[in-house]
């Protein structure tokens, strides 16, 4: 009697198991059927600069019942955020970013030398992509972990499709004052980018 007592009730369970799951897949699949619109492009960058605007405004809006030195102080930390966090700046953790930036540059300097060989440009440039945009970076940038700096796979882009406008071979002077622009160009939009959040 408690053997078909019991499966009875494994007979019930599987029976609602079964209901359960069929119930699941029917609503999942009423889901896709309706689901709704995506937004279109011009409302996702609506959406994007109504968000950017608010928050700068609630920002500004609680800056502007302070003194204005304390006003000037808050923007320029909000523009080089290194003015905030260099308050608690230690000698220990200087010597420990002079030694990671020694042994970085060890690696970079040579490494840069290359990428610029592989853009076809003079060796110059990739020691200048190796040391200005980390020191803009470490004034501007808000992240103690990242890597700054220029990369293979992006030397060998620019190379390729400036080819094909300017042979450096040809015209060397055209091809860098090319490339220069092409950098110029990604620097505005990312920076634009940054800005819109």
């Amino acid at each position: 009697m408690a053997s078909s007592a019991m499966e009875t009730c494994k007979s019930e369970d599987l029976h609602m198991q079964v209901d359960i799951e069929k119930n699941a897949k029917d609503i999942r699949s009423q889901w896709v059927l309706n689901a709704h619109e995506p937004p279109s492009p011009w409302r996702v960058v609506a959406d994007s600069v109504s968000k950017t605007i608010s928050h700068y405004k609630h920002k500004l809006s609680s800056l502007i019942d302070q003194p204005c030195t304390t006003l000037l102080l808050s923007v320029l930390q909000v523009v080089f955020p290194i003015l905030a966090s260099g308050r608690n700046y230690t000698a220990t953790k200087f010597r420990k970013d002079l030694l990671a930036g020694l042994t970085i540059a060890s690696l970079c300097i040579p490494q840069s030398i290359g990428y610029a060989t592989l853009a076809h440009l003079d060796p110059q440039y990739g020691l200048y992509t190796s040391v200005v945009p980390p020191l803009i970076y470490a004034v501007m940038g808000t992240s103690r972990e990242i890597a700054i700096g220029p990369v293979a796979v992006v030397s060998l882009l620019l190379s390729s499709m400036m080819e094909k406008l300017v042979d450096p071979a040809t015209d060397p002077v055209g091809y860098t004052k090319l490339i220069l622009l092409a950098t110029l160009f990604a620097g505005i939009f990312q920076t634009s980018f940054g800005l819109l959040r």
